[in-house]
């Protein structure tokens, strides 16, 4: 038996700028997630499907990122990053097609739901190999620069796909008067833009050197599992990580058929082009603006002083939605709260960004990291799976009431959490 130990061989960066390949490397790990998790509540409601199905079965399309930390060796141990990227850009592109052209179908439901969950787990595959890459092809003085950058065009990936294809889905569905067409042509446009990426990411994407290599220890995942669950307090932040944006988690799946659903049933009866206005690109830009200067409060203040207020900025503006229930204000103001809430979303989860980082600080800090990821993830798909059930059986104004009252279990775990200001940010 060969007793050798594994060799991992370690690149280094090439001259390719960066800017060349970073902001497109993260549009693409943002489309998909976002229209796997929120589009497809869009798409679902106009094509007919009720809340409660929409809600129950597209939460379970938060399992591959919660799951993810049971593949990743593989993207280690097989083939390089940089290939993982390119197989999995092409490959989405090809079931985005898939996905667009299931909508024809007579079965669309459950044949697109099986097309989306193709499309989950490459993309989580896909987030994988791309932070993997970022690390590998990077300095640490470029890694710290440009993680603001990547979240950036994440989120632009957001406002693209939230915003201007729900608008342009709007505008199709008027004009062709055929409601899954308009869908198919606005989703097949994204596996055109995937292709596209992977046809540039073929040239723009550095193939870092050989330097040398190292001996890849072989660490079970019984030791990386229970060097995680041991740590101090660990319960109470689990408790954390899945409660902190529980309020948060149920308004994701229901705020969207909230503004499409017709007054007469609670909603407030707006078209799919003004939600991916309203919802899609306004209130992304404000939760791209809330993030970054969560980012900077953090950075000046500590995250022991701001984590609270933060806290906050993302639960209070939740009654926002109780407003408009009872009220279904013009659309003006429909614009300012929802902007108002997205931008207070931002700030309390940039907080909790940091948090995470901070809980990843010993020598599995990359498994570990991803465990307390997917957590996050298993925090927002458990309120999902009742969220369309308790809004069909309570209505929409009851529902926010409970919305409201359920942020304030993750709000008391933050006096119960340990907690300092050394929290490396740069990781």
């Amino acid at each position: 038996m060969n007793k050798n130990p594994i060799q991992l061989t370690i690149q280094k960066p090439t001259f390719l700028s960066p800017w060349l390949y970073v902001p497109t490397l993260y549009f693409a790990a943002g489309l998909p997630y976002v229209i796997v998790n929120n589009v497809s509540v869009i798409f679902y409601k106009n094509l007919g499907i009720d809340n409660t199905q929409i809600a129950f079965w597209t939460s379970f399309l938060y399992l591959p990122w919660v799951i993810k930390m049971f593949w990743g060796p593989l993207v280690d141990l097989y083939s390089t990053k940089r290939n993982w990227i390119l197989y999995t850009q092409l490959t989405m592109g090809c079931c985005l097609a898939g996905l667009a052209f299931s909508l024809q179908s007579a079965n669309f439901f459950f044949i697109s739901l099986f097309a989306l969950t193709i499309i989950a787990f490459v993309s989580a595959t896909h987030d994988i190999a791309a932070d993997g890459f970022y690390l590998l092809a990077l300095s640490e003085e470029k890694q710290a620069f440009f993680v603001g950058i990547r979240s950036v065009f994440y989120r632009l990936a957001a406002i693209f796909s939230s915003g201007v294809l729900v608008f342009w889905a709007g505008k199709l569905q008027i004009s062709l008067v055929n409601v899954a067409f308009s869908w198919s042509l606005a989703i097949a446009l994204t596996a055109l833009i995937f292709v596209a990426i992977f046809i540039f990411h073929q040239f723009a994407l550095p193939n870092p050197e050989i330097s040398n290599s190292v001996t890849l220890k072989n660490k079970s995942y019984t030791q990386i599992i229970k060097a995680y669950f041991t740590q101090e307090k660990i319960w109470v932040i689990v408790a954390f990580i899945v409660l902190y944006r529980f309020g948060e988690a149920m308004l994701v799946k229901i705020t969207p058929p909230f503004l499409l659903d017709e007054t007469q049933v609670g909603g407030l009866g707006l078209s799919t082009s003004v939600v991916g206005l309203t919802y899609g690109t306004f209130g992304s830009i404000a939760l791209i603006v809330g993030g970054i200067i969560g980012g900077i409060l953090i950075e000046r203040y500590g995250i022991k002083k701001c984590l609270l207020p933060m806290a906050l900025a993302l639960n209070l503006p939740n009654i926002f939605y109780v407003y408009m229930a009872y009220t279904q204000p013009q659309i003006q103001l429909v614009y300012l709260l929802i902007s108002v809430e997205q931008f207070g979303y931002g700030i309390g989860t940039a907080a909790y960004s940091v948090y995470l980082m901070y809980l990843a600080k010993n020598e599995y800090k990359t498994s570990h990291f991803a465990i307390s990821t997917g957590l996050m993830a298993l925090g927002m798909m458990l309120p999902g799976f009742i969220s369309g059930y308790l809004q069909q059986w309570m209505g929409y104004q009851l529902f926010f009431i409970v919305v409201v009252l359920l942020t304030i279990p993750g709000m008391l775990t933050l006096f119960f959490i340990p907690l300092t200001d050394e929290v490396d940010i740069s990781q």
